[in-house]
């Protein structure tokens, strides 16, 4: 990372900004605009998160926000109503009155003296989703957004359900934000009012597991934000961004596909990062493809950025399997738009444990049925649904999950093949049970036999017709079903062959059926349905320094009291036959200087299931937030837990919440829901 200290143009900070709305609620803010923006007003660019502008998110920010400022923009950063130090309550993500509330945002920016009233909005994760729902809503002055790492569609392709399966990222999110709804303002800020605000926090915010369970089909509910129900709201440019190892790369070839506003896409080997910050590497200089991006929609620069390639990715080559890389070998490549021209789709025949060649027809010696019923432990080298640190939280050697499931073997490469895009799986099958999944898996196997993860999907199979309209199955009967697996781009080498795996059952990384589910696979009549990219043509490829260097402004400089750790281990006892996935994310105690403010944060998950006991299974989360200064502290201790039975899924959740020694606030949860055809 170089780090650029002197810009174009000289910056000032505002760091107590309070930004009053229509009723009466004031949301707190941080500006970063050029010095001589009151005399010469410049385009501003709005984040809008609920994750605390002035600790959580500050080292980032730091980073970003000023030296976009540097580039002659008024970079403004606000807490969501309900965090940080801002008034009100948080209760959901996405919800109206957070989008109305981005547009009075959107408005006090325009009206403000140093603004010229053009204003583009961009965010990671939460500030990628409501950057495009507030586009869908056309506010004036909204020219262009910028979303990294967001979905067009909250329910199919989010953090809670994936594939009509329940996810148990949907458990840890909601354990992420039970423990930051928990968190006080600051006093320093807010003053007196801190105490008082806080436990309206504490009281209010609810438990959002509770809420996404009870909606476990794409209702209403879900349609809520879901940008893909109309994408032709939205009509302002748009810059999509995401990684490989992130879970929000689908959403890219969507959105370049659906829309029909000047769009770009940007995908690279990054978990859940801003690439300029990308891991795994390599990063890129994304905050000067931003400056260039706002530059031409915010102020007119005829600089050639929407001559370039409609998409840009990064082109990955093999690797061995492991849970996390420094840097993914690879090419940056273009496509000049997508769906693109330069992508086939290549139908294979399933064969005898084998996938066939293309144009061949159905293999000699291909059985009439295989069948797979998994057991619970297929799953626990699959990594999370989406990498949010990457290390060490990526897919393992798949080795010991094939031996659970129903594999098809491709031959042994004798040429380079490149795919981009979307893998199939177009199956004939029955079942047992009324409710079944299937996992799909796609694994790059090297010549000596270790298997890496490119692409998986799942499908819950009694959404077959829909994801609104779920009908249980008749046990016997054959339907036909398609499991769209992850986009990826991969190139594989001679002597490599592809592999794909299915199994019943891929947990934890998605909650089980209510029970042990055989599936018969039909191969006669299914097919595996490759994205191929022939080699490229002259001049397609785009120099890996086209997207240059990463650059960002000095960082927030913080001090590490006591160290994190990070921690992934897989454990089995023989004797109880208890499996456990355990996940620690401590990143210890953090001192912010500028404040004289000390942060602690530290999670605790815990996946388990005994055997093949489908009523077993158990996932818990557990949180402590803790914030410090000159004998203030306060202290949040946050624990979900997540069980079910054939028929209903239980939670129990606590909140404590400490200040100095004093437990101040306690509550818990105790829910059941029936389950819907999950």
């Amino acid at each position: 990372m170089h780090i650029v200290r002197r810009f174009p143009y000289p910056v000032r900070e505002d760091t107590r900004v309070e930004i009053p709305l229509a009723d009466g609620t004031r949301l707190a803010g941080r500006i970063w605009r050029p010095v001589a923006s009151e005399a010469q007003p410049v385009p501003a660019i709005l984040e809008f998160l609920p994750y605390r502008q002035r600790d959580l998110t500050a080292v980032r920010d730091s980073m970003h926000h000023p030296y976009l400022a540097g580039h002659g923009y008024a970079c403004v950063r606000v807490d969501l109503r309900g965090s940080g130090d801002s008034e009100g309550v948080l209760t959901d993500e996405y919800l109206d009155q957070e989008l109305a509330d981005a547009e009075e945002v959107l408005g006090w920016i325009a009206a403000q003296p140093w603004c010229t009233g053009r204003i583009g909005m961009m965010g990671i994760s939460w500030g990628g989703f409501n950057a495009l729902q507030v586009a869908a809503r056309r506010p004036p002055g909204l020219d262009a957004i910028v979303t990294v790492s967001s979905a067009d569609d909250r329910y199919a392709d989010d953090v809670h359900y994936m594939g009509g399966c329940l996810l148990s990222d949907n458990l840890s999110w909601a354990s992420t934000m039970l423990a930051y709804n928990s968190c006080p303002p600051d006093p320093a800020v807010v003053g007196d009012r801190w105490r008082t605000m806080w436990h309206d926090r504490l009281r209010g915010s609810g438990l959002w597991l509770e809420r996404w369970l009870r909606h476990q089909r794409r209702d209403g509910y879900w349609r809520h934000g879901s940008v893909c129900e109309d994408y032709a709201a939205i009509r302002c440019p748009v810059l999509a961004v995401s990684g490989w190892a992130d879970g929000y790369s689908n959403s890219v070839f969507r959105l370049l596909a659906a829309l029909d506003v000047p769009r770009m896409g940007l995908v690279g080997p990054w978990s859940h990062k801003y690439p300029h910050l990308g891991q795994p590497g390599p990063a890129i200089g994304f905050l000067q493809e931003l400056v260039r991006w706002w530059d031409h929609w915010l102020r007119d620069v005829d600089n050639g950025v929407m001559s370039e390639p409609m998409l840009r990715i990064w082109m990955q080559d093999t690797v061995p399997p492991w849970t996390a890389y420094a840097e993914r070998p690879g090419r940056w490549v273009a496509e000049p738009c997508w769906p693109s021209p330069n992508v086939q789709q290549v139908r294979h025949p399933l064969g005898d444990h084998r996938i066939g060649r293309p144009g061949i027809g159905t293999p000699a010696g291909t059985p009439a049925a295989l069948t797979v019923q998994s057991p619970l432990s297929v799953g626990q080298f699959a990594g999370k649904w989406c990498s949010y640190n990457a290390p060490p939280d990526l897919p393992y050697d798949q080795r010991e999950e094939d031996g659970g499931s129903l594999i098809f073997d491709g031959e042994t490469l004798t040429e380079p093949v490149e795919l981009l895009g979307c893998p199939a799986v177009d199956l004939e099958c029955a079942v047992d049970q009324p409710v079944a999944m299937l996992a799909a898996r796609l694994s790059d196997v090297a010549p000596d036999g270790r298997a890496t993860r490119i692409s998986y999907g799942l499908l819950n199979l009694t959404h077959r017709d829909g994801h609104d309209r779920p009908r249980a199955l008749v046990p016997g009967e054959r339907y036909r079903v398609t499991l769209t697996l992850n986009a990826m781009a991969q190139s594989l080498p001679p002597g490599h062959r592809l592999r794909l795996a299915l199994s019943t059952s891929y947990w934890p990384l998605a909650w089980p059926p209510p029970a042990s589910v055989r599936v018969t696979v039909f191969p006669r009549s299914s097919a595996l349905v490759l994205p191929l990219r022939p080699a490229p043509a002259s001049g397609r490829d785009v120099p890996v320094g086209s997207l240059g260097e990463p650059e960002s402004a000095p960082p927030l400089s913080t001090t590490q009291l006591e160290p994190g750790r990070q921690q992934w281990t897989v454990t089995r006892d023989l004797v109880g036959y208890e499996s456990t996935l355990e996940v620690v994310k401590d990143l210890g105690v953090v001192r912010f200087p500028g404040i004289d403010l000390d942060v602690t944060r530290r999670a605790r998950e815990r996946y388990s299931c005994i055997a093949d006991d489908f009523g077993s299974v158990c996932g818990e989360s557990t949180w402590t937030m803790g914030f410090a200064r000159n004998g203030w502290t306060t202290e949040t201790i946050t624990r979900t837990v997540l069980t079910s039975s054939p028929t209903e899924f239980s939670l129990y959740a606590q909140l404590d919440a400490y200040e100095g020694s004093e437990r101040v606030y306690a509550d818990s949860w105790r829910r059941t829901i029936p389950r819907d055809h999950v």
